[in-house]
């Protein structure tokens, strides 16, 4: 299939802006205007929204890597379910 360059002016901040939200969905600038550009022929408008949720904080899930971290830190990381069972009997006195 032949190709063509299309060539159009923009406002720097705009431009910037833009390639910073593309970069944080795994895609450049460019392939995001092809798949705007292919998608608008296919469905004869504009079918889709790519959007980056401004959710909150998941805390349990912050929780689970700050544990995560601490266990790499110390060297516990790779612990086998014995190793962790034979731990907490420990710690509960129960041999």
């Amino acid at each position: 299939m032949a190709t063509t360059f299309v060539q159009f002016r923009l406002e720097e901040t705009v431009k910037i802006k833009a390639a910073e939200i593309c970069e944080k969905l795994g895609i450049d600038l460019p392939t995001y205007f092809r798949m705007c550009a292919t998608r608008l022929v296919q469905d004869s408008g504009i079918p889709f929204s790519m959007k980056i949720e401004q959710k909150t904080p998941n805390k349990g899930l912050a929780a689970m890597k700050a544990a995560s971290m601490i266990a790499e830190q110390n060297g516990i990381a790779n612990m086998s379910l014995e190793e962790i069972n034979k731990e907490i009997n420990a710690a509960r006195g129960i041999e």
